[in-house]
């Protein structure tokens, strides 16, 4: 058996300390099914300024990725909450399907 899924896809930066909070939401306010964070070796956004991990760097600045997913109905409440603290075009989500 099949299920649909919404997943959902926020691209954060090191340096901009929302990871903390996002992820909090996520757990103890939406207790979504999964989540999961990436961080970037490099990576650039609207600026275009390319930020990459170096061994002589002393604070990094790295893009990070948080994905999770959820019931479509609980994932489109969350959107709308995310819409308000995450960057407009640094949020994206598409249907999957769960085998259970």
């Amino acid at each position: 058996m099949r299920r649909e899924m919404t997943v959902v896809r926020v691209y954060l930066s090191e340096g901009h300390s929302q990871l903390k909070g996002l992820l909090k939401r996520l757990h103890d306010m939406e207790k979504v099914r999964g989540v999961t964070v990436f961080r970037g070796i490099a990576g650039f956004g609207d600026d275009g300024e390319l930020h990459t991990a170096r061994l002589m760097d002393l604070s990094l600045d790295l893009p990070l990725v948080v994905e999770f997913f959820d019931e479509p109905a609980k994932v489109e409440a969350i959107i709308e909450h995310l819409k308000t603290t995450i960057k407009p075009g640094h949020l994206m989500s598409w249907t999957a399907y769960i085998n259970e």
